[in-house]
């Protein structure tokens, strides 16, 4: 099927923006799953009265998130690659979920920045205790990822007698080696005195989506009017000719020329039909 300039564009956006989207997914997903099932931090899902804590919390929404996503990301580049209409309609779909979501979880966070606040907070705190007590590589991944996005080190914020200074970030210079922003107060105040730009990302976010939700949309739309329309023939059933009978000639004439006069063929009967006098054979 072939696709105008416009299909082609939309074509080629989709397909960057699940790329991007299953990278994301896959990292979210990973380190959920790494979180949920590695034996440092399994017996924290095993006792009942840390089911609601906001580690636990964090990583469930890190593993459903993830799913989310590359379930989002597997409909789209099919839809997007295989020009198939019905996998892109299920993609939009999708992404019109996630378009709300992401819209009332920012409008959320914006006006419960505070609780969110200490949540996070208190999510920091366990990786950085399991990480002391077990040095689990995927927590001190996380703790890294966390340390250079908000420019801080650890609990305490001192590098020198920091526990985990090995996943915080490269000082600019020497006072600041010494003496760095504790990460629980940061989060807080991100959360806190930072709500418009946290709420700016949400809706940033969801203005992604709805980029791909227009060129889902349009690509689906596109590859509607380049498929040929199906011709139909209608065939009516129509009575047969009567057959008209034809009486079957019994003389046949053969005009060699046509000064002559005809010669006419009689048909042979068994009447005229010569019988030759065999003789018998006597005994």
């Amino acid at each position: 099927m072939a696709l105008d300039g416009c299909g082609v564009l939309c074509k080629y956006v989709l397909v960057i923006f699940n790329i991007i989207f299953a990278l994301v997914g896959f990292a979210f997903l990973g380190l959920g799953l790494w979180l949920r099932f590695s034996d440092n931090t399994r017996v924290i899902f095993e006792v009942e009265q840390l089911n609601s804590s906001a580690f636990v919390i964090g990583v469930t929404v890190l593993i459903a998130l993830g799913s989310v996503m590359l379930i989002v990301v597997v409909f789209g580049d099919y839809g997007a690659c295989n020009e198939k209409r019905c996998a892109l309609s299920v993609f939009g779909a999708l992404v019109v979920i996630l378009v709300i979501l992401t819209a009332v979880v920012g409008f959320f966070a914006f006006y419960r920045r505070e609780e969110l606040g200490l949540r996070m907070g208190e999510f920091y705190v366990s990786l950085y205790t399991l990480y002391v007590s077990s040095g689990d590589p995927a927590l001190a991944v996380t703790l890294k990822f966390l340390h250079s996005m908000l420019n801080c080190c650890g609990m305490t914020g001192v590098s020198i007698i920091e526990a985990a200074r090995k996943t915080c970030p490269k000082s600019d210079g020497f006072l600041e080696s010494l003496l760095m922003d504790s990460c629980p107060k940061i989060i807080i105040n991100v959360f806190d005195t930072k709500a418009p730009l946290v709420l700016g990302i949400f809706l940033g976010t969801g203005a992604l989506l709805i980029v791909a939700l227009i060129c889902s949309s349009t690509l689906a739309n596109k590859i509607r009017q380049s498929t040929p329309t199906s011709q139909y023939i209608i065939l009516t059933q129509t009575p047969p000719a009567p057959m008209s009978f034809q009486p079957p000639l019994h003389d046949f004439t053969f005009t060699s020329h046509p000064e002559s006069d005809p010669v006419v063929f009689t048909p042979l009967t068994m009447a005229n039909i010569p019988v030759a006098n065999i003789p018998v054979a006597q005994a």
